[in-house]
């Protein structure tokens, strides 16, 4: 009577991971006899890049057989596109300057109650007809409740300013409309908002780079940062090509630029490292194009969902979201570009490899050792 095959316990690999390196005679017996231990030895026999490239491999079998991107073959390109992009950015600030708006340059403010809603759009050319220069009329608290925002203006000041203001409305509206606040905005309280807005975006990418570093890697984070402040100067440099109206809303819709941004840009990194820690061959550029690749139908499709609702609001959202919604056009379609051919390509450049995404565990020897006795 024959005793049934005692199955072998040893570990298979699939076939995609299974390799005959020349660098590591650890893996010169066959591939079936190899148990768990030998195998947990010879995963980290061959972590220099020199063994991994000696390695023989189809870049598709790290893809799962799937196609794969080769996005850093343009990388020079990109990086000459986006370097002109940036010197023409700082070059339009500097000779045009930016058109800045009554938050920062200071003006004056009028709150009107109104008996019954008006157009706002009409209310703001009757406006410009008797003679204030770009007033800004919008809604506040409810649909009756109107706030003029104007420039100084020579002449009369105060309540008489108020009153014409109101006087123009009731002859549009044929209403009786009341003031019921005037508030006066300095150039110094304007000044002080630009220096405010300004620290705060740098506040952000400062606090980007310590997060990033300390939660991925340090040239992923230098990279993801400079990114970042990309999308800001090119974004900022289209800004004051078109003379659109910097306010606290295009302060705002910069924040989020960065926030989108940065979102897209982690997952990118989250899969950088996670395919260097769990692909056994290949090298850093081909790594970082298998990870682009798996992660390119996420951002497209995102990108171009959040595209599509900014496009939606820059239609209907009337004259007051216009400059928020086109910053936002701006911002999210740079940065979208930027997260494969700036953050990626500069980490990459940067000399990032497998060694630096592996967590080093430090084995203690000696007296250094926990005590067996209780």
């Amino acid at each position: 009577m024959q005793s049934a095959p005692v199955r072998s316990k040893a570990l298979l690999l699939p076939p995609q991971l299974v390799s005959q390196p020349q660098c590591s005679p650890r893996l010169s017996v066959p591939v079936p006899l190899l148990t768990w231990f030998t195998v947990a030895n010879a995963s980290t026999s061959c972590l220099s890049e020199e063994c991994v490239v000696a390695q023989e491999y189809n870049i598709e079998q790290l893809n799962h057989g799937r196609k794969v991107v080769d996005f850093m073959r343009w990388d020079k390109l990109a990086f000459i596109i986006s370097g002109l992009l940036i010197l023409a950015a700082i070059a339009i600030v500097g000779v045009r300057g930016f058109n800045w708006g009554l938050d920062f340059t200071g003006g004056t403010v009028i709150e009107i109650a109104l008996e019954k809603p008006a157009d706002l759009e009409v209310l703001r050319g009757d406006l410009v007809k008797a003679g204030f220069d770009e007033p800004l009329v919008q809604n506040f608290g409810s649909s009756r409740d109107v706030m003029v925002r104007m420039a100084p203006v020579t002449g009369p000041a105060g309540t008489e300013l108020g009153n014409k203001v109101v006087s123009v409305i009731n002859q549009t509206t044929q209403q009786n409309a009341t003031v019921k606040r005037i508030e006066f905005v300095g150039p110094s309280v304007g000044s002080d908002l630009a220096q405010a807005g300004a620290m705060a975006l740098l506040s952000a990418l400062i606090a980007i780079l310590i997060y990033i570093g300390f939660r991925f890697e340090w040239r992923l984070a230098l990279g993801t940062v400079l990114a970042l402040a990309h999308d800001v100067i090119i974004t900022c440099g289209l800004l004051a090509l078109f003379r659109i109206e910097i306010d606290l809303t295009i302060v705002a819709s910069l924040m989020s630029v960065i926030g989108y941004s940065l979102n897209d840009k982690i997952v990118v990194s989250d899969r950088i490292r996670e395919n260097f820690r769990k692909i056994r061959r290949g090298s850093s550029y081909d790594i970082t194009n298998v990870s682009l690749t798996q992660t390119l139908s996420r951002t497209l499709i995102t990108s171009l969902t959040t595209l599509a609702m900014i496009l939606i609001l820059f239609v209907f959202g009337g004259a007051l979201l216009k400059g928020f919604s086109l910053t936002m056009l701006i911002g999210v379609t740079i940065g979208t570009i930027s997260s494969i051919y700036v953050s990626s390509a500069l980490a990459l450049k940067l000399g990032m490899k497998r060694e630096h995404m592996l967590v080093q565990k430090v084995e203690k020897e000696g007296a250094d050792q926990p005590s067996i006795l209780p």
